[in-house]
């Protein structure tokens, strides 16, 4: 009896394909499924991870400027986490904020990537300040500063350069106690920022509702020379700012 060696058959015909074995798909098959599993892994990411966004003003120089891309976090709030002071947000229009701000009609292009998380979100009406109050806390600016919260003046290096911590401005003079589930923003270029000091006449008296916040901005993204993290500055850390 002659056993061929290639293929295993007593009769030298070709033995049959193992199961664990195959056949390679067609590229022109592999490829469209491999770019549907890579959109919505983005979509994933970008619905429950990281998100980036756009910087349209100039109202939080010098920490982030005009154009640069941020990375969102959106994981934390799902674990029940709240903003804290200090941090920069970002945050849904709570009471037409950016009424007088026309926002650039995204073309279907970028109407696809930004769906789907692949550039920043585009033609969507949010904002970006930091978190100077959170719930029981109270905000106050008198003259040109210093901003003080809880009555503890804080010693704010992120404020941008030549600008004062508190506006002279009678919008930019107040004292204002955060109710719960709320926010009280600024924003680092205080002489240029529209902010919660400006819409205490709206229907939140100035304030973001927490169900508003979409995420914390971690790291400025893009440009490569802007790159960095946004750390929450020293001067929120004090013990004794907790009312």
């Amino acid at each position: 009896m002659v056993v061929d060696a290639r293929s295993g058959a007593e009769d030298g015909t070709a033995a049959p394909q193992g199961k664990g074995e195959r056949r390679k798909r067609p590229m022109w098959i592999e490829i469209p499924v491999l770019v549907a599993v890579a959109l919505v892994l983005a979509f994933l990411i970008k619905t429950f991870l990281l998100q980036a966004f756009l910087i349209p003003s100039g109202s939080m120089q010098n920490t982030l400027q005009l154009n640069d891309r941020v990375l969102v976090d959106k994981l934390t709030p799902w674990f029940g986490s709240e903003p804290e002071r200090g941090e920069v947000v970002v945050f849904r229009d709570p009471a037409d904020w950016l009424a007088n701000s026309p926002v650039p009609e995204p073309n279907a292009f970028q109407n696809v990537l930004g769906f789907i998380g692949l550039m920043p979100a585009a033609g969507e009406k949010h904002l970006i300040k930091r978190v100077i109050g959170v719930a029981g806390d109270t905000v106050e600016c008198t003259g040109t500063g210093p901003l003080k919260v809880n009555g503890h003046p804080l010693d704010e290096p992120y404020v941008y350069p030549g600008n004062t911590p508190c506006s002279p401005d009678p919008a930019g003079q107040f004292k204002v106690t955060v109710p719960p589930g709320s926010l009280w923003v600024m924003g680092d270029h205080r002489q240029a920022s529209l902010d919660s000091r400006y819409h205490q006449n709206d229907p939140h008296a100035g304030m973001v509702p927490l169900t508003d916040v979409v995420g914390r901005a971690v790291v400025i993204a893009w440009p490569v020379p802007h790159w960095s993290t946004l750390p929450v500055p020293d001067t929120f850390e004090q013990p004794s700012l907790t009312p």
